[in-house]
């Protein structure tokens, strides 16, 4: 008995993975992944909910009903109620048509944590649009109203999980305006990826760090900060740096000398952890890019096929985290 309902079970799921297969390529032929969607006949779907189901079976009995007493108060209300189901029909679908799906930008997040993704949606003639309601699978959900602006800004949050570049699905916009007797809806494939970094991996130091400097020496280069002492004056020398002082007591002409020191340039690089897997050495470098751009110190990237010059900034950390996030991957065009 066990081994025959295994048997059902497996292929019922066998039958319903058909079937998904079978609708998503439907899906992927009517509604191809784009940048920026407009919505119009092909991309809209809809249907009675629950509701509608529920008053249609209503409307089937009120029928039935006037039929067996020849009552024509009866055969009037049925067929206004009718009519009513056509009517919100047309406005329930025009809610939806004509609106335009914007793919705006995917916030980069570390794996475990949640990404932002910005759409805009945006009306093509001055129609308001009501309760339009906006989610991706497993993201947070949005609810929006397009009457007093053009265009509106949605915000919905996902949490991603390994790096490289995640793409969220196909994202559900739909509404049962204004009647809640039918549900209108599209699944539209927006060209929308976010960018995931490694997981930052502590360690203890890093062990054979390299440097453009001896280690525990710092560049001595000319500048203003700190007083370093005299030497003779040559010719050129600024007259400000000139140790008046000392030529008034009778002594030769000397020029100050002031210095300031270059922080040393760290490189980061992928066999500072040889031994290890891919996914430790890319953890263990993500954690001390950020460990060095908190500190605000200078630091390059060695991978293979890789090199970033040591440099700062928020512009340079992104580069380095970027380069770490798409080892490896083929595509890294987005």
């Amino acid at each position: 008995m066990d081994s025959v309902q295994t048997t059902v079970e497996r292929h019922r799921s066998s039958v319903r993975k058909w079937v998904r297969n079978r609708f998503g390529k439907w899906v992927n032929r009517r509604i191809p992944p784009a940048r920026e969607v407009t919505l119009d006949q092909r991309r809209i779907f809809i249907f009675p909910s629950r509701t509608g189901l529920f008053f249609g079976c209503s409307l089937l009995v009120m029928l039935v009903a006037a039929i067996n007493f020849e009552n024509n108060l009866s055969y009037a209300l049925t067929f206004l109620l009718a009519t009513l189901f056509v009517v919100a029909t047309l406005h329930t679908y025009a809610n939806l048509s004509g609106l335009t799906i914007r793919a705006v930008r995917a916030q980069a997040a570390f794996p475990g944590q949640q990404s932002e993704f910005l759409v805009m949606v945006e009306r093509s003639k001055q129609r308001d649009h009501y309760a339009l309601y906006l989610k991706w699978p497993g993201s947070s959900e949005a609810m929006v109203n397009l009457v007093d602006e053009d265009s509106v800004k949605v915000q919905l949050h996902m949490p991603v999980d390994k790096r490289g570049w995640f793409h969220p699905g196909r994202l559900l916009v739909e509404s049962t305006y204004p009647l809640g007797l039918l549900r209108c809806w599209t699944w539209i494939d927006l060209d929308l990826y976010a960018l995931v970094y490694p997981r930052p991996l502590s360690s203890a130091e890093l062990p054979g760090l390299a440097t453009d400097t001896p280690d525990g020496a710092a560049a001595m280069v000319m500048g203003n900060d700190d007083f370093y002492g005299f030497r003779d004056y040559r010719k050129g020398d600024s007259l400000r740096q000139a140790h008046w002082k000392g030529f008034a007591k009778g002594q030769a002409l000397q020029t100050k000398q002031y210095t300031a020191y270059a922080d040393r340039s760290v490189w980061l690089d992928w066999e500072l952890f040889a031994g290890m897997g891919v996914e430790q050495r890319l953890s263990h470098l993500c954690y001390w890019v950020l460990a060095f751009d908190e500190r605000r110190e200078e630091y390059g990237l060695r991978l293979p096929g890789v090199t970033i010059a040591p440099a700062v900034g928020e512009k340079h950390r992104e580069q380095v985290l970027k380069e770490l996030a798409l080892f490896g991957i083929g595509d890294k065009s987005r």
